[in-house]
């Protein structure tokens, strides 16, 4: 008893935890959460029990419960309960049950952790070594970078996995020595989840051959992690190198990533960071050789070819320096509101443009467009001439304000500026005698 308690203990103090913190415990009613519980009664430490209803064993969920409130109750402790329909959120949601069951364990986890008075400072749970050693292996298999082959932290903001480096074995022969009960999840013996096949499958297969294999994945884990940690550090000289930031945006020069090695995988450590998944790094890496304009989406951002950069921007475009315009349409910027619409001629009537819209010859017009911010070096060439002029000249002849030149955006296709917005069109893209169809282009400001 003395050895695992004062393992439990030794590493509490070195995952931060004071004596008087109030810890919040995950407790299923498990061997390990038990134990977990009981050791934290015998080091005086001040916690509560916090227990999730899956609602899916029918009564033998509502034993747990039951089981885990007297618990509670043995220690004098808080105790804190929640039923959740896990079934009714798979008809919602696409993941599997226990993705989902996991995900909403931790949010409710979560509304307990906190600076408030009545909040506690870390959630602590029962994942010990072999919980460990089944997650790395299941992500090794599923194929992932070698953060994956790390396994779980012992510490990740709040929470914290004090027992991760002790086997259920040792917890077992511990709780049976203090003569701990506990209740038996039905579920763990049936190999319908992945976790399970590797608990009571895959691993005692291989450990007929490997008599060692705990202790030989256990050092594996270690060196994993601590490979990672180089990896890290390398990572981060290669990003100190490459990023720009600028505003809400990030730059990335092209020529630079070309010659960082190995560059597929810096680049997925980069975007990775923005929601972007690993199957996407070969389609960016196809866009470095792409024209102007075309991008690559994640649920959060784009990444977008400009010229020698690849820009990765919020997807909210209100917050965005790079806007990419796929079709006609209305868009927010920073500065206002820009309305975009094509219209075909057919010759019968004469085509008079409505107030304040400017007009390009359709045709000559090809999507996606990028609405950005204009920089030093833009040059275009203003309607009604033939020689190009540098934007910088263009406002010093339009006599505009340093604040007036600072909220200037411009509409490029490709390479080419087709629009000062608010101020002239592109006279390449002007219309003609023989124009069919018409770009029109309408810029609303905002009001400041």
């Amino acid at each position: 008893m003395e050895n695992l308690l004062a393992e439990f203990q030794e590493s509490l103090q070195k995952l931060g935890v004071a004596e008087k913190d109030r810890l919040l415990l995950a407790v299923s009613g498990g061997m390990d959460s038990v134990v977990l519980t009981y050791l934290s009664a015998m080091s005086g430490l001040e916690f509560a029990i916090a227990h999730v209803n899956f609602q899916l064993r029918g009564a033998e969920s509502e034993r747990d419960e039951v089981f885990v409130r007297q618990l509670a109750n043995k220690y004098q402790k808080p105790f804190f309960v929640k039923k959740i329909d896990s079934v009714a959120y798979t008809k919602i949601e696409k993941s599997s049950i226990q993705v989902i069951a996991r995900n909403l364990r931790y949010e409710w986890f979560k509304t307990f952790i906190g600076n408030r008075v009545d909040q506690f400072k870390f959630l602590l749970t029962g994942h010990h070594l072999d919980d460990n050693i089944e997650t790395m292996l299941m992500y090794f298999f599923r194929g992932t970078g070698i953060s994956g082959l790390t396994g779980m932290p012992e510490k990740n903001g709040h929470l914290l996995r004090p027992l991760l480096k002790i086997s259920r074995k040792h917890l077992k022969e511990f709780a049976l020595e203090q003569n701990l009960e506990w209740v038996e999840d039905s579920s763990n013996n049936s190999d319908d989840y992945t976790r399970n096949f590797f608990r009571n499958q895959l691993i005692p297969s291989v450990s007929r051959i490997f008599p060692e294999l705990q202790l030989n994945l256990k050092n594996n884990l270690n060196r994993f992690s601590e490979a990672y940690t180089l990896y890290e550090q390398a990572i981060e000289i290669h990003k100190k190198k490459l990023l720009k930031q600028t505003g809400s945006e990030i730059h990335i020069p092209i020529l630079l990533l070309k010659k960082a090695v190995p560059m597929k995988t810096i680049l997925f450590e980069i975007i990775k960071a923005y929601h972007f998944s690993p199957s996407q790094t070969d389609e960016i890496i196809r866009l470095m050789d792409s024209t102007n304009g075309k991008y690559v989406s994640s649920s959060s951002h784009r990444i977008i070819k400009n010229r020698g950069w690849l820009i990765i921007a919020p997807a909210n475009n209100e917050s965005a320096a790079h806007i990419v315009i796929d079709s006609e349409c209305g868009i927010a910027y920073p500065e206002g509101w820009i309305q975009i619409n094509t219209k075909s001629l057919d010759g019968s009537e004469p085509f008079v443009a409505p107030p304040g819209t400017e007009c390009l010859d359709g045709r000559k017009i090809n999507f996606p467009l990028l609405l950005r911010k204009w920089k030093t070096g833009d040059y275009f060439y203003p309607l009604g001439m033939k020689k190009k002029k540098k934007l910088a000249r263009f406002f010093i002849d339009q006599k505009l304000s340093k604040t007036a030149k600072e909220k200037v955006w411009v509409l490029v296709m490709d390479s080419q500026i087709v629009w000062v917005v608010g101020q002239r069109i592109d006279n390449r893209f002007r219309m003609d005698a023989t124009t069919n169809k018409i770009l029109m282009l309408r810029n609303e400001a905002r009001n400041h």
